[in-house]
């Protein structure tokens, strides 16, 4: 309750602490709908499917059946339950589930390469030379975990499968300066035979389990001051290892086999289904986002130079039954309405088919899925040409994709985070949440 002019005033349900934000809007420019919006939305969580190397949007999402053969490739579309909508034969399920999703067909920008296109669609800020430089801005998963951490105690808010990095290519999904406390768990996955282990949860070679179990029990018995003072000496990502190792929450979550052979069969006995149940095991136990980052050479790498109808027939069918069994299983499980699922790539390909049956590097339009979290569903928002190789319609960037993720969060992108130097630094470059998809 709230007193106001002599009269007690309901928040409806909105903390004080909340309420009282609403007078330091300014300062982050949240509105009071932000505000209460974030409080709704305190147990979101998103998963993210990294198509790393670039999916092509031509083959996939935004088909071109009437342009010249070099342009159309090699696939046929096939009609969804949304009217207008189709998609490539290869993916079925997608069209019985169309009318649950959104695609984005006018994100573009403007970098070719992997490196830097990646870490401007993980992160909101364009890089160039990315890879000599390294990650500079934390990446939407670690920035997630640093504002609103795991929907439940005891489970890491930020986890990758199998990992968060891959030696040809790096992911750019660190925490940069928020600090390793807020890095990713990597969960120790084997995705060419799709067999999980459990995570790796690694201490220092120099610091057992007992030793920090002793701390901490020794910890207790001090005052306050001697208390705060051992607790900073103690690195964040050993803390954070100690509470994995130490729980068994998170290590309950990460058994597979605990689940029943329906549902393995269900999202598929390889990497990419067996990927798909792990994340919503982890959102369903409390993980806030979960990256899928299937790595391997011409099956789940889609930089496709060549050979692309070969490649995309092997790997179009696993992630497209992976994907939609996750869709059905969160939305039967009551789930659909907090758990974002998202796919897409650092940029999409070439309008053209090349002289090796693939198509090239494409920044300038790329398509984006979403679903679930509270989005809008069954919409197809912006267009491209008629051979996809610019945005014709509604042009988007990175940062408004982002955004749009931050929201389903209850994060205005415009929040300020404070980089190494203690200097303020937004959420994102620049970008707004995507109108379309905000109820």
């Amino acid at each position: 309750m709230l007193e106001v002019l002599g009269r007690d005033v309901s928040l409806g349900g909105v903390s004080r602490r909340s309420f009282l934000r609403i007078g330091s809007l300014g300062l982050a420019g949240l509105s009071l709908p932000d505000v209460l919006a974030s409080e709704s939305r305190k147990d979101t969580a998103i998963i993210l499917f990294w198509m790393a190397g670039g999916p092509s949007h031509i083959d996939t999402y935004d088909m071109k059946p009437a342009a010249p053969a070099e342009v159309r490739g090699p696939f046929k579309p096939i009609g969804t339950r949304l009217p207008g909508f189709q998609v490539c034969e290869l993916l079925p399920r997608h069209a019985q589930l169309a009318d649950r999703v959104s695609i984005v067909r006018s994100i573009r920008h403007t970098l070719g390469v992997h490196d830097d296109a990646s870490h401007w669609v993980q992160t909101g800020y364009p890089l160039l030379q990315a890879r000599e430089r390294g990650q500079q801005n934390p990446a939407q998963g670690a920035a997630i975990s640093k504002i609103r951490g795991p929907n439940q105690p005891g489970m890491p808010a930020n986890v990758s499968i199998p990992e968060a990095y891959h030696s040809r290519q790096g992911f750019y999904q660190s925490a940069a300066f928020l600090g390793r406390g807020h890095d990713p768990v990597n969960a120790g996955i084997d995705p060419k035979l799709g067999n999980y282990r459990k995570p790796e949860f690694a201490l220092p070679a120099d610091l057992s389990l007992d030793r920090l179990a002793d701390r901490r029990e020794l910890t207790a018995a001090f005052d306050n001051l001697s208390r705060q003072a051992e607790q900073r000496s103690l690195d964040e990502a050993n803390a954070r290892a100690f509470e994995l190792v130490a729980g068994s929450k998170a290590r309950e979550a990460f058994e597979l086999g605990r689940e029943p052979d329906r549902l393995h069969d269900r999202y598929g006995r390889h990497a990419w289904g067996q990927a798909a149940l792990l994340a919503r095991r982890l959102v369903e136990a409390g993980t806030t986002f979960v990256t899928i980052n299937l790595y391997e050479k011409d099956i789940d790498w889609w930089d496709d130079h060549t050979t692309i109808e070969k490649n995309l027939k092997k790997r179009l069918p696993p992630f497209d039954q992976s994907l939609c069994a996750l869709i059905e299983d969160l939305t039967q499980r009551g789930m659909a309405e907090r758990v974002l699922v998202a796919a897409f790539g650092e940029f999409g390909r070439g309008p053209r088919i090349d002289a090796g049956g693939g198509r090239s590097h494409w920044p300038y339009a790329m398509s984006a899925l979403l679903s679930g979290g509270g989005i809008r569903g069954g919409q197809v928002i912006g267009a491209t040409s008629a051979d996809g190789g610019s945005v014709k319609d509604r042009p988007l960037g990175p940062g408004d994709l982002l955004s749009t993720m931050y929201r389903v969060m209850g994060i205005d992108s415009a929040q300020m985070l404070l980089d190494a130097q203690n200097r303020p630094v937004r959420l994102v470059d620049e970008g707004t949440p995507i109108r379309e998809l905000i109820g």
